[in-house]
């Protein structure tokens, strides 16, 4: 009966803050750091993308796996690249005080997977599916106290 109550009370949290639930702290690159490294840590921990910031942490890039794969299919060696030869500049990123109906809409409509949060401009988290997927969908067989 409890857990069934707690399914209830986060289904009905419209006021949810991103920074609750998104990854912290984040890894990121700069725009010279070499893809091989990138790629390093996107597989070992195990995420689908990088940011990529300046040096007051402003996120001016992000490296996806989607980034990499059209790098190998252009014949590329990833080795001899730098993330500012594949990142996708201006990515999308949320303000850690946006809704996250808005966080939502733009996931769906845009198909991301991972964005960057920011306050004050600044990268302070990143917000995945699975952030949110496992907030609102967390196994009736775990407790948490």
């Amino acid at each position: 009966m409890r857990l069934n109550a707690l399914k209830e009370e986060k289904l009905k949290r419209p006021n949810l803050k991103l920074e609750e639930i998104m990854t912290r702290p984040v890894i990121s690159a700069r725009k010279d750091a070499p893809v091989k490294d990138i790629v390093f840590e996107i597989f070992y921990g195990f995420f689908s993308g990088m940011p990529i910031t300046d040096s007051n942490g402003k996120v001016i890039g992000v490296v996806t796996e989607i980034d990499l794969l059209k790098q190998i299919r252009e014949g590329k060696d990833l080795e001899k690249l730098i993330a500012d030869d594949i990142m996708t500049k201006d990515p999308v990123t949320v303000d850690v005080n946006t809704p996250l109906n808005d966080v939502l809409n733009i996931m769906i409509e845009k198909n991301i997977i991972r964005i960057p949060v920011t306050d004050e401009g600044h990268l302070v988290g990143v917000i995945a599916r699975r952030d949110i997927l496992r907030y609102y969908l967390q196994p009736e067989y775990f407790v948490h106290y």
